[in-house]
């Protein structure tokens, strides 16, 4: 594979994957706000200040520095966008998945440094990426003629019977055209981090502090030997259905596990530390461009809530301030989204 990045259970370009396969991942303390009945399937989130980032022993560099945010209230959808209504979106415009369509050549070599070759063009057909567990040293992420989010392991499978389980193999794109088409949008990752932590203040864990391989399982995680066993301690091997687990104390379910799930943002390693000024940021929307010093050729957008493949010994990346991030037209099987919607304008007095 083709992959720079230390995260190496997560391929961050689509595109590369093809390449590479052939030629060679609160304190919430603001005033209340007047009670508006929330759409069906969506939650109203406080507004409030908090700190987002964290000095966890175990936080990557790009959550650091931890760094003061206040947010307006809003509302999020209570679960993942499920394969059932997926479906309904689609059934009713006629989109075509990013999985679903043959990739760019151009695209391609977008992303790649000048000196790549070029893969055959006869080789580039619709798919996407698709977790394995190995049996020997080979790499755990394969890509997939036919995998999509009607086939999310690959033409041989289906999502019959999951029509409660998180939609997945949706790229950035997908994710933005349901939301347009529900009359909401993508979360911003401040946004998310706000509503995942749930108003706990300086907890690593969207519970707590409470180790997550320990007591009664608080979300859809990996146990075992990543990656060649997940034991499914926890109920699931792979996405479990949504509301599975206990919502966090607002009323959101798997904002920990399931699927990592899309936000607005663009990625950048250092866009915390470029946010070091004393002085509150106030409903950030992310930096202008994408930026990472791994993969310096990839435009990227932030994913948050880590997901069913998080373990405590590979990245343990089940935590409100964990962030990961992959190009805009990548589709994974354990990658999802939900969506938010801004408060209605109060009526002038």
């Amino acid at each position: 594979m083709i992959l720079a990045s230390t995260d190496r259970r997560f391929p961050t370009s689509q595109n590369i994957a093809v390449l590479a396969v052939i030629a060679l991942g609160s304190a919430l303390t603001g005033a209340a706000e007047p009670e508006m009945a929330a759409p069906a399937g969506m939650v109203r989130i406080p507004g409030g200040e908090f700190d987002m980032g964290s000095d966890s022993k175990i936080a990557r560099a790009d959550e650091r520095p931890v760094h003061r945010v206040r947010i307006d209230g809003f509302r999020m959808d209570a679960t993942e966008v499920t394969n059932a209504q997926f479906r309904r979106f689609v059934e009713t415009t006629g989109h075509v998945t990013t999985a679903e369509k043959p990739p760019r050549m151009e695209d391609i070599m977008a992303q790649l440094a000048p000196d790549s070759p070029t893969p055959p063009p006869a080789s580039l057909v619709p798919g996407s990426l698709v977790f394995t567990s190995p049996t020997g040293q080979e790499w755990w992420w394969r890509w997939v003629p036919g995998a999509d989010w009607r086939h999310p392991q690959g033409p041989a499978s289906s999502i019959e019977k999951l029509d409660d389980h998180p939609v997945v193999q949706v790229s950035w794109f997908d994710a933005e055209a349901y939301c347009h088409w529900a009359g909401k949008r993508l979360p911003t990752e401040a946004e998310w981090e706000f509503a995942g932590r749930g108003g706990l203040r300086g907890k690593t864990y969207a519970w707590g502090n409470a180790d997550p391989y320990h007591g009664k399982p608080r979300a859809n995680i990996w146990q075992g030997e990543f990656p060649r066993q997940d034991t499914g301690a926890d109920g699931y091997k792979g996405t479990s259905p949504v509301r599975s687990f206990p919502a966090n104390p607002y009323g959101l379910y798997d904002m920990t596990g399931n699927v990592w799930e899309w936000v607005q943002d663009w990625y950048r390693a250092d866009t915390y530390a470029r946010n070091t000024s004393k002085s509150t940021l106030v409903n950030p929307l992310g930096p202008a461009d994408s930026f990472d010093p791994e993969e310096p050729y990839i435009p990227k957008r932030v994913q948050r809530g880590g997901s069913y493949l998080c373990d405590d010994g590979y990245c343990a990346s089940y935590r409100p301030s964990a962030r990961m991030k992959a190009s805009p037209d990548t589709s994974l099987s354990h990658t999802g989204f939900r969506c938010a919607a801004s408060l209605p304008e109060p009526p002038p007095k």
